[in-house]
């Protein structure tokens, strides 16, 4: 009995995780007690940080908030930080929290909308470079003042109904009613090059559109967690962050859509596959028959959503709340005028943002070792004593390194409060303080998206439905994401650097 319980444990720890990732976790644990015990805290310190940044690395094997609370929760044990330090940590970054709470859940009541706007795209422009400008632009315009997360969930939605749709015509079936769309087994071999085809274009759009969320999300407060948790420390309101941003921002927005034409033109990296003649057909009637389906209900509620996404830009624009709060705002608004007064249907659009703002508290909590123990304190000084127009370079490449393999959200958190600290303590200029704030900004946003790990939308794509209908791996992602990289991280180095 006592065997078998003892299997049930391991089987149940971390649930369906490889058995050399449970290994791992379980000799961290062991091992952060040793080293504690024997070269002091400073060294666990540095391991915890190696440690969590591994969980959020293998977040394909487990979700990272499990394997991190157990780090943090053996950190408390340890006395490596204190409960108290946390909940400081957590009150200073409220503003954060209050916006993954509200605000994705807010944009949840937009995906009709949002689903509308891209699915006309789609069927409305025959070019594919045009085609993939617009789902590149359009992405990086809501990300720019929606969650990135929704935008590409969204994206995700409108390419799952447009493959369903084809696959389901294709295998003889009703494109209305539920069937399996993920075997190939029982498609007529006459369709199978124009579904090969047709999974190629998708990639092509959904990584053309995941990019967009980072072009976008680093121009404004709202577009990442981190620019308001940046935004916070610094004292910035929307218009303000925009405009300081804005010399490294819009260069490489313009650089981004440039580099997302030509990829089309050329046909590199796996772009420029174009929309099979069959599918277009099968996709532009199952569209009209939608239209004629439309009930006044539903076009009423479109209208709500549209006049919903107006009121929320203009309160972003001129800063008339917290950003949580217009989000909660925006909730309150389509629903009541969409006639959704069901608490289950209002708490589904919370299980997306729910599980990123638990772990974002476990980010806190690492910060909070970072401090008590001064980790990041001589990494600091020895930026700092760099010549002052070396040290935005520098501290973008430093973000850009760490933001590629690590999330970005935590490695914002370090530096910002770090060179803050120095700037309290009358190391440096409050104008030098803000050239510091940008790079970090854009040097957790920029570089990030060279693999899954480091960009939340490419994490959130990698892992969802569609990847494996269209066979978009780890491999092929960090592949097709490769020119972005060097694009948006050579232009942004070389702007903080010289154009600050």
């Amino acid at each position: 009995m006592s065997g078998s319980m003892a299997q049930a444990f391991a089987q149940n720890f971390l649930g369906h995780s490889p058995r050399w990732y449970k290994a791992t976790i379980v000799g961290f644990l062991i091992l952060n007690a040793l080293v504690l015990f024997t070269a002091g805290p400073v060294a666990t310190g540095w391991l915890l940080v190696i440690e969590f940044i591994f969980t959020l690395a293998m977040a394909l094997k487990c979700y990272p908030l499990m394997p991190g609370g157990l780090l943090l929760i053996e950190a408390l044990l340890l006395k490596m930080t204190t409960p108290q330090a946390l909940y400081d940590e957590l009150v200073h970054n409220f503003p954060v929290i209050l916006l993954l709470m509200f605000m994705v859940a807010g944009i949840y009541f937009m995906k009709d909308l949002l689903l509308y706007l891209f699915s006309r795209l789609l069927l409305g422009v025959r070019s594919k470079a045009a085609l993939a400008l617009m789902f590149c632009f359009l992405s990086a315009f809501l990300s720019a003042f929606l969650d990135a997360l929704t935008v590409t969930a969204v994206i995700i939605s409108a390419a799952v109904g447009f493959y369903s749709v084809y696959h389901r015509v294709a295998s003889g079936n009703d494109p209305r009613q539920d069937s399996e769309f993920a075997d190939d087994q029982h498609l007529p071999k006459l369709h199978h090059d124009d579904l090969e085809q047709f999974r190629a274009f998708l990639r092509s759009l959904l990584m053309h559109g995941a990019v967009g969320t980072a072009l976008g999300g680093v121009c404004t407060l709202v577009g990442e967690p981190q620019n308001l948790l940046i935004g916070h420390e610094m004292g910035w309101h929307f218009g303000e962050f925009f405009s300081k941003v804005a010399p490294v921002s819009l260069p490489v927005l313009a650089a981004g859509l440039v580099t997302c034409v030509l990829l089309e033109k050329l046909r590199w990296f796996g772009y420029g596959t174009l929309l099979p003649d069959n599918v277009r057909a099968v996709l532009a009637d199952y569209a009209a028959e939608d239209d004629a389906e439309r009930t006044p209900r539903q076009r009423a509620a479109l209208l709500v959503q549209g006049a919903a996404a107006l009121i929320l830009i203009g309160c972003l624009a001129f800063h008339v709340a917290e950003v949580g709060l217009i989000g909660l705002m925006v909730i309150v608004l389509i629903t009541a005028f969409t006639g959704i007064t069901d608490e289950h249907r209002l708490g589904s659009a919370f299980k997306d943002a729910m599980p990123f703002t638990a772990l974002l508290v476990v980010f806190f909590a690492v910060v909070a070792v970072i401090h008590d123990q001064q980790l990041f304190a001589p990494l600091i000084q020895w930026v700092l004593a760099l010549p002052v127009e070396q040290q935005p370079g520098m501290l973008f490449i430093a973000n850009g390194v760490l933001s590629a393999i690590s999330d970005n959200v935590f490695v914002a958190t370090i530096y910002i409060t770090e060179v803050k600290q120095a700037f309290l303590a009358g190391h440096m200029s409050r104008e030098h303080f803000e050239t510091l704030a940008i790079a970090i900004n854009t040097g957790t946003n920029l570089p990030s998206v060279a693999t899954p790990n480091g960009q939340a939308a490419f994490l959130f794509l990698l892992t969802s439905a569609i990847a494996p209908l269209v066979r978009l791996s780890y491999g092929r992602m960090v592949w097709m994401a490769l020119p972005y990289t060097f694009v948006m991280g050579l232009l942004g180095w070389y702007a903080v650097s010289y154009w600050l």
